[in-house]
């Protein structure tokens, strides 16, 4: 296949004036959506068409807006504790545009978008296969020249590997969906057959690694002495839905969940965090269920309250939610949705959330809905619980544990400056009622920083306490707030919904029966026993472990669609970027160390190479190889078959997954190997990449490829990487740029909500 030039505005023009138009859409050029640029010291967005200054030749890029490069008054800008010089940082315009790629059929040397003709260019690296277009294939097969090739030909979203978890959602969709379907048939007064349903459906895990939460260093020093966790070990998940649209499979769904499991401490024992969720409105049928509701919308709905019902089965307790929609022009998971889609404000998301919630209630898998505040921050006479943010469930990316750290950080800065200035003991900001509630009696050291910090969390979280969502799947202790998974809980039948747990009933069979719930009455309410049952002990995930690089997290997949423009703003594109994730699902891995031949410099395809056994650094790639059959080289060359990478069956997959593994082992290795005539496979291959690294001018930003493979392969190494300590090369650092990336995503994120409730509060005050 050949690449096609770029030039111009995209127009439509009529084949008939000029062939240089797509012989499948009737267009000539079309142009991406340009990702989006922030700067690195505000992470504000770059807006288009304005200046800004990059330090691009650094292998993790840094671009700086006009604003914070004219403000820094030295010579240097620093990010991250490193100092980029402005003098040698290039001047650059955000008004890129890239086209399209183009395709030339080989049969009839037409020429068509790369997107229209679905055609996969990462499946011929050599540019050498032959290509032929959608209509000389119809033609080939219709004149008997061609036997259509079978469906299993190319795996899709079926052949993903099934869970215990994809399974129970796609049972319960797919049942509901045969409900819903025979209900609209009735309304209509027609057969089942003849009404329309949501056909080729496809739910699947695509990620299901364990990680570790760190907590936030400021937030941790107030809390060590009553020995907080300093993380929270967790499993994250990646839930994908497909639907094949015009014979093509589409993601239209997706979502990141954070499970706490019984095995992780308290205030995230036995919770779940529902982090983002998207989706892209391709759904078909475009119709409404007998409710009203779209049919869509009832998929989605079907898909969270299954994954509840399994959370519950499983032993979970409660799941949390923070209704908090992208900010306008970015995206959560899915990149650049249709125009058509509109954004919704927060109060549509979460009565969205909510009338899904009522659904999960009607079917007693949901048992209460509360929501962050009225849950922790509230005190009642029946309530005990200390009101204290040791309480609070943290999780990965939620508003509150960054609000706090800044608030915490805040603090520290006012006590230094009293400090500084001599003026005695800490000021009292907070009254006694608040300190009472909070259960402290004095305003010295961390107590009083938390009561404080509780006091400024309230205040923030309250106006919009209805966006943090607190989902019950077990009953919550009236006095305690614990939630109940084993013993028995103690119901009051005259009250709605009044339950404790057995540690606070046997305190309360110690109070007078004046004291004694209920608290405002009178009248002595008589508590009946229940039993607990079908909790399980633990939580332990009957899945096994699905790592992928491009789904570990939002962020990560979200940079794989930017970077190589896979779009969802329409349905041709939408179809192509699918048919690429699934190409990047089924190859995981391609090679982290390719070979290259040492006579052409060329990769070495798979399979296809010639290595000396004696010289551990010397490769040959079959083209070398049949011009002289390695008569050049002093040695005998063997041949070297290594996996295909693009083999289409469950086994290659796992041999590719095993050989990364292998790669990474191997660089923990040669990082620590100490011996010259290591006889460990490419120990000395590796140990000369590194010392190239060291030695090359060009780096991997200058485009060396040998230093590219370097840098993928350290980058590959620090996501899976869980030792605090770890002494590869640059582990640290790119986890710290990992954890910096994060952490200005979720700073805009709560900027963007403080400034609406900023507005919101301004609107109301004018009104």
């Amino acid at each position: 296949w050949q690449s096609k030039a770029k030039a111009g505005k995209h127009q439509v023009i009529e084949h008939s004036e000029n062939d240089n138009i797509c012989q499948l859409c009737k267009v000539e050029k079309l142009y991406f959506e340009p990702p989006p640029i922030y700067c690195s010291p505000c992470g504000a967005r770059i807006k288009r068409n304005a200046s800004y200054y990059t330090a691009a030749a650094t292998e993790t890029c840094h671009n700086f807006c006009i604003l914070c490069y004219n403000e820094a008054r030295s010579s240097t800008i620093q990010v991250e504790g490193n100092q980029f010089p402005k003098a040698k940082l290039h001047k650059m315009k955000n008004d890129d545009e890239t086209e399209e790629g183009w395709v030339m059929c080989d049969k009839c040397e037409r020429w068509q978008h790369q997107i229209c003709a679905l055609f996969n260019f990462k499946r011929d690296d050599s540019k050498e296969a032959e290509y032929t277009c959608p209509k000389c294939y119809v033609q080939e097969i219709e004149h008997g020249l061609r036997i259509p090739l079978p469906q299993s030909a190319v795996l899709g979203a079926k052949d993903l590997p099934r869970t215990v978890l994809s399974d129970h959602i796609e049972e319960r969709l797919f049942k509901r969906l045969r409900e819903e379907r025979h209900e609209r048939a009735i309304r209509d007064g027609k057969n089942f057959d003849e009404v329309s349903g949501a056909d080729g459906l496809v739910v699947r895990v695509v990620s299901s690694v364990d990680k570790k939460l760190e907590v936030k260093p400021r937030f941790f020093e107030i809390f060590q002495e009553d020995k907080y966790p300093a993380e929270f070990p967790y499993k994250s998940k990646a839930i994908v839905l497909f639907q094949k649209i015009e014979g093509v499979e589409v993601c239209l769904f997706s979502m990141y969940v954070q499970e706490f499991g019984a095995e992780c401490a308290d205030p995230n024992q036995r919770r779940v965090y529902l982090s983002y969720l998207d989706s892209v409105k391709f759904f078909r049928p475009d119709v409404k269920t007998v409710s009203g509701e779209a049919l869509r919308t009832y998929v989605y709905h079907e898909i969270l309250i299954g994954y509840l019902e399994y959370c519950k089965q499983r032993g979970f307790t409660s799941c949390y939610i923070w209704a908090c929609p992208p900010l306008k022009g970015e995206d959560y998971i899915l990149y650049c949705h249709p125009e058509i889609q509109k954004t919704p404000k927060s109060d549509k998301l979460r009565e969205w959330y909510l009338s899904m919630l009522r659904k999960a209630v009607k079917e007693r898998i949901v048992v209460e809905l509360t929501n962050l505040y009225d849950h922790f921050f509230i005190t009642t006479k029946e309530c005990k619980a200390k009101v204290t943010a040791a309480r609070l469930p943290y999780f990965d990316g939620d508003y509150w544990p960054g609000a706090a750290e800044d608030m915490i950080n805040q603090l520290f800065l006012e006590e230094d400056d009293r400090k500084l200035q001599k003026k005695g003991k800490l000021k009292k900001t907070i009254t006694k009622r608040a300190l009472r509630a909070a259960g402290q009696t004095d305003l010295s050291g961390n107590a009083s920083k938390d009561a404080i910090l509780m006091q400024k969390l309230g205040e923030t979280i309250y106006p919009m306490k209805e966006d943090f969502i607190m989902v019950h799947l077990q009953h919550s202790c009236s006095h305690c707030s614990t939630l109940m998974v084993a013993g028995k809980r103690w119901v009051c039948h005259q009250c709605k919904s009044f339950y404790i747990c057995d540690s606070c009933y046997d305190s309360e069979q110690r109070l007078e029966a004046k004291e004694r719930h209920p608290s405002n009455s009178r009248d002595l309410h008589v508590l009946h026993p229940v039993d607990i049952v079908g909790v399980p002990e633990d939580t332990k995930d009957r899945d096994d472990v699905l790592e992928c690089e491009f789904f570990d997290t939002r962020q990560a997949f979200l940079s794989l669609c930017q970077g190589n423009h896979y779009q969802y703003d329409t349905l041709r594109r939408a179809k192509h970027s699918s048919m690429m994730v699934l190409y990047h699902l089924h190859n995981p891995t391609a090679p982290a160390f390719v070979t290259t031949c040492n006579i052409c410099n060329n990769d070495i395809e798979a399979g296809q190479g010639w290595r000396c056994e004696e010289c551990p650094d010397f490769d040959v790639c079959a083209g070398c190889y049949n011009k002289d059959g390695g008569a050049n080289h002093r040695h005998k060359l063997t041949n070297h078959p290594c996996v295909d990478r693009n083999a289409q069956n469950k086994e290659a997959r796992q041999m590719r997954i095993q050989q990364a593994r292998r790669m990474l082992d191997l660089l923990v290795h040669a990082h620590k190997c100490r011996t010259a005539g290591c006889q460990y496979p490419d120990c000395r291959r590796l140990k000369g990449l590194f010392g190239h690294a060291t030695r090359c001018q060009k780096r991997a930003a200058g485009g060396c490829s040998l230093c590219q493979r370097t840098w993928s392969l350290l980058q590959l190494h620090a996501r899976t990487c869980k030792e605090s300590k770890c002494t590869i090369p640059r582990c640290r650092d790119l986890k710290a740029h990992l954890r910096w990336t994060q952490q200005q995503s979720e700073s805009r994120r709560r900027a963007a909500v403080n400034e609406m409730m900023r507005q919101r509060a301004a609107e109301v005050a004018r009104s």
